[in-house]
């Protein structure tokens, strides 16, 4: 399996791929182009999350922090459980996608 190719049409929503599921851990592929958060909403997961970014680009805000971060190929960010955040927006030219690792 390749994670950038196929890639879903994203033309109406963003697309979430389960790969591995094991007692503890999640991994999946988001596929976005152009998504966000809808407004006013942030994720407060009881899981951590490690998410890194393999194509694209996507700006992810945390509630405590002054200012938002961009993230490109290659960055990866490690998200505490019920650490509040929220996709600001995504590539709009060509698909973001992300790898996520969902963990306890």
């Amino acid at each position: 399996m390749n994670l950038l190719s196929p890639l879903p049409d994203t033309a109406i929503a963003e697309r979430v791929e389960t790969l591995v599921v094991r007692p503890g851990l999640r991994i999946e592929r988001i596929v976005s182009c152009g998504q966000a958060s809808p407004p006013g909403f942030w994720y407060d997961q009881a899981e951590a999350e490690w998410v890194t970014v393999l194509a694209g680009s996507a700006r992810l805000r945390f509630a405590d922090e002054t200012e938002a971060r961009v993230l490109a190929p290659g960055d990866w960010v490690d998200i505490a459980a019920h650490r509040r955040h929220r996709v600001e927006w995504t590539d709009l030219t060509v698909p973001t996608v992300g790898l996520a690792v969902f963990y306890r």
